[in-house]
């Protein structure tokens, strides 16, 4: 007598169409910081740990990468802001390009979830906010600058510019790092964004810079190339909001 389970549709292993890119399961490797990327330099070794993830119509996305030298937050994570950073993603690319995959590229910023060990001439890292993280007993966070409206510009570029080199070394597109108490989340959630400008105060202004970014980031490479994460109801790094429901719905209607 036949198994009638062997006829069962299991959803998770069948085809999904996301945009440009066929997919023949919905299997997605999710980023996980790996931290083996001296000098925020990708190194040759993530070709074998990347390519062995990558199957034939399977999605990957890479671990956080920093979009700029103020993005860094923990020790040896890569980045891709420079001429080197990019021709050593190629290759990490290019391997799991060989096995039928497609590849997101990560992109992040840490904002003040961050030590001025990591920033560049042992600047204080910035944020939305000068607020330090209160539970940090350690002193393993250095508390933030406040950017100022005119920096702003500034940080969303970056993310542009991160784009347009995530497609250089290869990648199929870009994750916008949105979550998880990281820097367009302390501009989103109300706990941490103090501010009272147009970057503040309001859904709409709280998430105005995340907005800018995502516009910067699809109109250098698309907007079938981009996607983004979210963490609305999630509490990472002090990160909450007094409303996670209405913020969820708020891109949800995007």
């Amino acid at each position: 007598m036949e198994n009638s389970a062997t006829n069962q549709t299991i959803p998770l292993l069948t085809p999904f169409s996301m945009r440009n890119f066929n997919l023949s399961h919905r299997i997605v490797m999710a980023p996980m910081a790996r931290m083996r990327s001296y000098g925020s330099i990708p190194q040759p070794h993530a070709a074998l740990y990347y390519s062995e993830r990558a199957t034939p119509g399977g999605l990957l996305i890479s671990e956080a990468t920093g979009v700029s030298e103020t993005a860094m937050a923990y020790h040896d994570m890569p980045g891709i802001w420079t001429k080197n950073q990019i021709e050593a993603w190629k290759p990490i690319v290019d391997a799991v390009h060989s096995n039928g995959a497609v590849f997101f590229c990560q992109l992040w910023h840490a904002g003040r979830v961050s030590h001025r060990d990591s920033q560049p001439n042992g600047d204080a890292p910035i944020s939305s906010t000068d607020k330090p993280l209160a539970d940090d007993s350690s002193n393993e966070f250095t508390p933030p600058i406040r950017l100022r409206i005119d920096e702003i510009p500034n940080v969303v570029n970056d993310f542009r510019l991160a784009a347009r080199n995530a497609i250089e070394a290869g990648f199929d597109g870009v994750e916008i790092h949105g979550a998880h108490g990281y820097l367009i989340d302390q501009f989103m959630k109300d706990t941490v964004n103090d501010r009272t400008d147009c970057y503040g105060g309001s859904l709409e202004n709280r998430c105005r810079f995340a907005l800018e970014v995502i516009e910067a980031v699809t109109s250098e490479i698309g907007s079938d190339r981009v996607g983004v994460r979210l963490s609305p109801f999630a509490n990472y790094m002090e990160s909450g909001d007094t409303e996670p429901q209405k913020l969820g719905v708020s891109w949800r209607s995007l």
